[in-house]
């Protein structure tokens, strides 16, 4: 009864194991590579897959994903005899798991070698700054050997990168000097030209305003100009029209030989005037040469005793003078009036002024010296000015 149980242990340990054998599940993407007393059989798909018992054996699992592999960097020496460490990754896909078995015995391995060898035949062919610049056209270059190479494994390499690629540490050093001069030239170029723009600009704009300026100087001035143009002739139709109301108004009022005489005692303060005049001597028989005035100034011919004429007053109404006809004036007989009694007045101021030094010259006491009083501008525009007498 033992035995006969141990027997059936033994069978049913070896019915568990021939299913364990017979029964394989391979994953997915996954292809497992059987072999029959040594030789290859077939390949197993993913899913569950049945196997004849201690007679078919699985030998490799491939995985048929895209697989990535970076390499250790690899010193390399360039056309100019500089040596750079390059590191670089493989990015390859197993399309034949019976080749990939069974042509190469380690595919990685041999792509690793491959690659090292073909970046050493691509860099010694360029100098340190085309390989410093031509990264894509060294892994152009780089994945077609490789692809040919690996093709008859059942590989495929999709695509080469290198990841970095150091120069020595002097030549970096130089490297960089190299760009730090460089980059100061382009900014030193580049600041020399945003100067020459400022500078441009700034005459283009000092330019406009100079010419803005000027323009408005020539227009404020003929703006000026005008004003003043209108100012003096305004100042000068004002000076006519006073002149001519005061003409009027003298000749209405009819002016006598008495009113010649307060003119003339108006006129000596005048007569003192000037920065010429540092003295002037009043005489003592002033009052005997003002008597005999009316009496001197009589005798000048064309200076009437009394006043005549037809002449009218100008009307004032609410404060303004209204404009006279002065059309007349200086033409005909208004005009020679007006010259005719002109010279009358300057003969009578010089008789005066010729009684006046007759007085002096008899011997007469003169007055102190008194200075001459401050100049004034109240004289009216018709009054003719007189001559100043000799100083003492």
């Amino acid at each position: 009864m033992t035995a006969f149980l141990v027997v059936l242990a033994l069978v049913a340990l070896l019915v568990i194991v021939t299913l364990i054998k017979s029964v394989r599940v391979v994953q997915q993407q996954t292809v497992g590579i059987v072999e029959r007393f040594g030789k290859f059989k077939t390949g197993l798909q993913p899913g569950l897959n049945l196997l004849t018992p201690f007679v078919d054996k699985v030998r490799y699992t491939i995985d048929m994903r895209e697989q990535v592999v970076a390499f250790p960097p690899q010193g390399v020496i360039t056309e100019d005899n500089l040596m750079v460490s390059i590191d670089s990754v493989i990015y390859f896909q197993v399309n034949d798991p019976v080749r990939a078995t069974y042509e190469i015995s380690n595919y990685i391995q041999a792509i690793e070698q491959l690659t090292m060898t073909t970046l050493r035949n691509i860099i010694g062919g360029m100098d340190l700054e085309q390989t410093l610049t031509s990264r894509e056209e060294i892994n152009e270059k780089l994945r077609y050997v490789l692809d040919e190479a690996t093709g008859k494994w059942g590989i495929r390499v999709n695509r080469v990168e290198l990841r970095s690629i150091d120069p020595p540490p002097s030549i970096q050093d130089s490297m960089e000097k190299q760009m730090r001069a460089d980059r100061d030239k382009r900014a030193a170029i580049l600041t020399a030209e945003g100067m020459r723009q400022s500078a441009v600009l700034s005459a283009e704009g000092q330019k406009q305003s100079a010419i803005l300026t000027a323009e408005g100087d020539k227009q404020s001035r003929i703006l000026r100009a005008e004003a003043e143009r209108q100012a003096r002739i305004l100042k000068a139709q004002g000076e006519a029209q006073a002149i001519t109301t005061v003409f009027n108004a003298i000749h209405a009022g009819k002016p006598d030989q008495g009113l010649l005489a307060y003119q003339y005692l108006q006129m000596l303060p005048s007569i003192a005037q000037g920065d010429a005049n540092k003295l002037w001597i009043v005489p003592s028989e002033i009052g005997d040469a003002l008597k005999g005035l009316g009496s001197a100034v009589g005798q000048v011919a064309g200076i009437a005793q009394q006043a005549e004429g037809n002449w009218e007053a100008p009307q004032i109404e609410n404060g303004q003078v209204p404009e006279l006809d002065t059309a007349g004036v200086g033409n005909g007989s208004g005009g020679a009036a007006v010259a005719e009694a002109d010279n009358a007045v300057r003969e009578a101021i010089a008789a005066a002024e010729s009684a006046a030094v007759s007085s002096r010259s008899q011997g007469a006491p003169s007055a102190p010296a008194v200075p001459p009083p401050a100049p004034t501008q109240d004289l009216p525009p018709q009054e003719p000015p007189a001559a100043e007498p000799p100083q003492r």
